[in-house]
């Protein structure tokens, strides 16, 4: 995914207090979790069933809400930027920014590198080159189809990954950032609903609802891309190491990796962990540049800027598909998946983004987040899966087997085409299982925080059962319907958020469009030096004002009143 869950995790203070753990919360989330687990674990065909169902119903009845929610957060987003909101700082007016934008930079770009990138980034290129989306309407009689395909794959791969998840990510966090920095309440999903819960009587209750749909959404969300992980290490065994491919290796991976998280959780390496994350990054670009490298490099040299220019001037036509017209199958199992799959990372990745952004301005903020990760993203498809698609039009080399068996089989088929096929793999299949651990530090972190009343600092044990707890829905996933399973339970469980986000933009807009800093003559005459200009003014007569008290004595020494004191002063 547009994944902050590979994202370096930001150390909490060791100096914060842990706060006490909110136990209706935490209670009602633990208890609903647990159930579902249970659930699956014992009854995996009725689980199964009962999941086909409810995603039938959600599709049918709200797949165009997804499609309109999509479109609200990357329009509200580009709109705050532009606007007279864009000056307003997050945090205090002269606060500067926390960190330099170098680093700030690194680490949205590292947001943007995760699971989600390694399993679909060669197979949803492929698959859409194999099956072209219904939405493209291509002529297969045309002279051309071959181009338009091959354009058609990577611009429908952007735009699943690059602008709208982003925008979704940009308003929840800019949302958490403003109300943590800017208004200093407290570090929970639901103090950003203060503007339309305070006050109010029943406004306690509504802020632990929101924190409890949070926290839903997070567990499952963060379980699909645990689960795509586990799928993709259980291929890399089967294809490097001869492991034999099955449903146990794969439950074994995911409790292999969750071992590992809770091992770095209770030995306290946040460090050791932070240096994982830049290490994934790292190793990700290195494996992208040889990609680069081995493959069609002059291809993909002209492939980024055409494609990505196709996609900009097709995003309206694009952001506008429903089921109406096309295979509403067809929009469940790719648009409407993945909008409510952002959904479910907006609580995690929006509180990530937040903590690291404090001290810059919303446009800066919203600019960085939309544009970074975004350009990152066309990258990082244009290099893999543009190479995998030329391979395939232009070689000898036949994807369609790998991709017609899953997915997560599609990656290690391309490098299986390359040199050093071996040592890429392995390198692969160690970043993916690496993400995992980080994935779940990063996530539990957040859940434990929603569940604990935003406390910075929640304790290792609330953030130990929840990391074990999300492997665990992973795993239930898995046994109940496989991939299928994990789309299923994300659509299902982001209708309710979709709700939740879209009321957040209303509490957004509320604040912003009160805030003084966003006053259009302020915003003028900061820019003119004219709060520089009165600093000045007023200094220079304070001191004024000072010397004439200060004199004030003086004078009436001259006119003799102390003339004794002022004699032996001259003298």
């Amino acid at each position: 995914m547009s994944e902050a869950e590979e994202a370096t995790p930001v150390e909490a203070d060791p100096h914060e207090p842990t706060r006490p753990i909110d136990k209706v919360v935490f209670g009602v989330a633990a208890l609903v979790v647990l159930t579902v687990i249970a659930l699956g674990a014992l009854f995996p065909e009725d689980f199964e069933a009962a999941s086909t169902a409810a995603l039938n119903w959600v599709i049918d009845n709200f797949g165009w809400l997804f499609v309109i929610a999509g479109n609200v957060f990357l329009v509200l987003a580009v709109y705050i930027a532009v606007s007279r909101f864009g000056g307003i700082r997050l945090g205090n007016a002269d606060e500067e920014p926390e960190f330099a934008t170098l680093p700030w930079i690194s680490m949205m770009f590292a947001a943007g590198m995760g699971i989600g990138l390694m399993f679909f980034g060669v197979a949803e290129p492929l698959t859409h080159y194999f099956d072209v989306p219904p939405p493209l309407e291509l002529d297969p009689a045309s002279p051309y189809f071959e181009e338009d395909r091959q354009r058609g794959a990577l611009i429908y791969s952007y735009f699943h990954w690059v602008l709208h998840p982003w925008a979704i990510y940009a308003v929840a966090g800019l949302a958490l950032a403003y109300s943590t920095f800017r208004k200093r309440r407290g570090n929970n999903l639901s103090e950003a609903f203060a503007p339309l819960t305070g006050g109010r009587r029943w406004g306690p209750a509504a802020g632990r609802a929101i924190d409890l749909l949070g926290i839903f959404a997070t567990v499952f969300g963060t379980a699909a891309s645990l689960g795509l992980g586990a799928l993709q290490v259980a291929v890399g065994l089967d294809i490097v190491a001869g492991v034999p491919g099955s449903r146990q290796l794969e439950l074994i991976v995911i409790g292999a990796l969750t071992a590992a998280f809770v091992l770095s959780a209770f030995s306290g390496v946040h460090r050791g962990v932070k240096w994982l994350s830049t290490t994934n990054v790292v190793l990700a670009a290195m494996i992208m540049l040889f990609v680069f490298l081995a493959g069609p490099t002059l291809f993909l040299l002209d492939a980024w800027p055409a494609t990505v220019g196709a996609y900009v001037s097709a995003l309206p036509d694009l952001s506008s598909v429903t089921g109406a017209f096309v295979g509403e199958d067809w929009m469940a199992t790719w648009t409407i998946f993945y909008w409510a799959w952002w959904l479910s990372w907006a609580p995690f990745v929006g509180t990530f983004i937040a903590r690291i952004s404090r001290g810059r301005s919303i446009r800066q903020f919203v600019v960085g987040v939309l544009l970074v990760p975004s350009t990152a993203s066309t990258v990082w498809f244009v290099v893999m899966g543009g190479t995998a698609i030329w391979n395939q039009a232009n070689t000898d080399a036949d994807y369609g087997e790998a991709v017609a068996r899953g997915e997560e089989y599609a990656m290690f088929a391309l490098l299986e085409s390359l040199p050093f096929y071996a040592v890429v793999s392995g390198v692969s299949m160690l970043l993916v299982a690496n993400y995992f651990v980080t994935s779940a530090d990063s996530a539990s972190l957040v859940l434990g925080s929603l569940s604990s009343s935003g406390s910075l600092a929640p304790k290792k044990s609330l953030t130990v059962f929840w990391g074990a707890t999300i492997g665990a829905v992973a795993a239930v996933l898995l046994l109940s319907g496989g991939l299928e399973g994990l789309k299923n339970a994300t659509i299902i469980v982001a209708l309710p958020f979709v709700f939740v986000m879209l009321l957040l933009c209303v509490s957004l807009m509320k604040e912003l469009m009160a805030d003084p800093g966003a006053n259009p003559l302020r915003q003028h005459l900061r820019h003119k030096g004219f709060r520089e200009a009165m600093r000045r003014l007023v200094g220079e007569e304070v001191e004024a004002h000072s010397e004439r008290r200060h004199q004030w004595p003086q004078g009436r020494l001259r006119f003799g009143m102390r003339p004794k004191r002022r004699s032996d002063q001259d003298e």
